[in-house]
């Protein structure tokens, strides 16, 4: 591959990783699972790609996301909580908040709209993260972070692009047999190795066993269990749902025979590719994510399934044209680049279709109209 070179520092923090992982494996029998691998490689304490010091959002980082585009993102989500929160105090709560944009964003909005949010809570695993975002946010008081998801919460909770962070299992079908893909040593590297799978990693593939030989793909049990946690969360709570938005398919496209070698990327300077032991803690790894198991996570843990659609979709009903025509289309320096950016979050082409919303909870803050574009019969 060519990809940029990393600094001095950064390759001796990976260095400083590497090692860690392979203590890891030595101490696990030689072998390791690909979750855990990929656990270590994103949160390890001060090596972590989350966990560390390195530039992840933005130009200067690996990847962009809708926040870092245009504020209208932000402003569009404030449009949504507003109508789905139309009585009572504005109570929040964002798991993986980035660079901490998005809840200025919102924030400003709903300030501006005459009701600023009551609470806004911040679940951020990453340290570094976490600084940044006091530093942006220093001036909304109402503001607080939290360690932990609480045990009990009303409102309305946001996680964009959280669920494909998080470590999957990688599972490969040989013959008849599904087997679990981990890490082991190879010198001074590591390789990928095959040792025999659980069952219930597959149990959320459907047809498994129609699939070709040679099929590989991710499961997610970790996202299965932040469903659970969200899921007690808000059922505690006296009211709330959640609105998570990601790139991912329903299971039926998720698990295509032609989808043979799975979903998992990395992203590094603007760069993406698939090579997953390329500079541990130096470079984003994720996993698409499967939205039926995730529809499913929360109807078993007694949520129901408020809403799924495309994320251009969404965002049109939640007034983002509205937003950008209050802009000046006159001042033409001003006014392309934000319709620029909204014809990225809304194009089929570009983030409006590979990026689906998934709304669950314990009480319905969806509002009539967004019905219309619903597609849970295809989950």
């Amino acid at each position: 591959m060519s990809l940029p070179e990393p600094s001095s520092d950064a390759l001796a923090a990976s260095r400083a990783l590497v090692s860690l992982i392979k203590q890891e494996i030595n101490a696990s029998g030689g072998w390791i699972s690909f979750a855990h691998f990929m656990q270590l490689a994103l949160y390890a304490n001060k090596l972590g790609y989350y966990a560390g010091g390195s530039a992840k959002l933005g130009k200067d980082g690996d990847f962009t996301t809708a926040p870092e585009i245009t504020p209208l993102f932000g402003a569009t989500l404030a449009n949504f909580v507003s109508e789905a929160m139309p009585d009572g105090p504005l109570r929040l709560l964002e798991f993986g908040a980035g660079s901490g944009k998005l809840a200025r964003d919102i924030l400003l909005a709903l300030a501006a709209s005459g009701r600023p949010a009551t609470a806004y809570a911040i679940v951020e695993l990453s340290a570094e993260l976490r600084e940044r975002q006091r530093s942006l946010l220093a001036d909304f008081p109402q503001v607080e972070w939290l360690d932990a998801p609480p045990a009990a919460f009303s409102g309305l909770v946001l996680a964009n692009e959280v669920l494909d962070a998080m470590p999957v299992s990688l599972v490969v079908k040989r013959g008849a047999s599904w087997l679990e893909r981990g890490v082991s040593l190879d010198g001074e590297g590591f390789s990928y190795a095959d040792r025999a799978c659980a069952a219930e990693l597959i149990a959320q593939i459907p047809e498994a066993e129609s699939l070709p030989d040679g099929y590989l793909t991710e499961v997610h049990p970790q996202q299965g269990g932040f469903m659970r946690t969200l899921a007690d969360m808000l059922r505690n709570g006296s009211g709330g749902a959640a609105v998570l938005i990601d790139y991912g398919f329903p299971a039926a496209e998720y698990y295509l025979p032609q989808r043979s070698a799975g979903t998992l990327m990395c992203h590094y300077r603007h760069h993406s590719h698939s090579e997953a032991f390329f500079h541990p803690g130096l470079q984003d790894i994720t996993a698409h994510v499967d939205f039926t198991a995730m529809a499913r996570a929360a109807l078993e843990a007694d949520l129901s399934v408020l809403a799924y659609m495309s994320q251009a979709a969404f965002l049109i009903q939640a007034g983002l044209p509205q937003l950008l025509q209050q802009g000046a289309p006159e001042d033409a320096r001003a006014w392309l680049p934000q319709a620029n950016a909204v014809q990225k979050l809304t194009s089929p082409a570009e983030m409006g279709e590979l990026f689906k919303v998934l709304i669950v909870g314990t009480a319905d803050m969806v509002p009539e109209r967004f019905a219309l574009h619903d597609r849970s019969h295809r989950l």
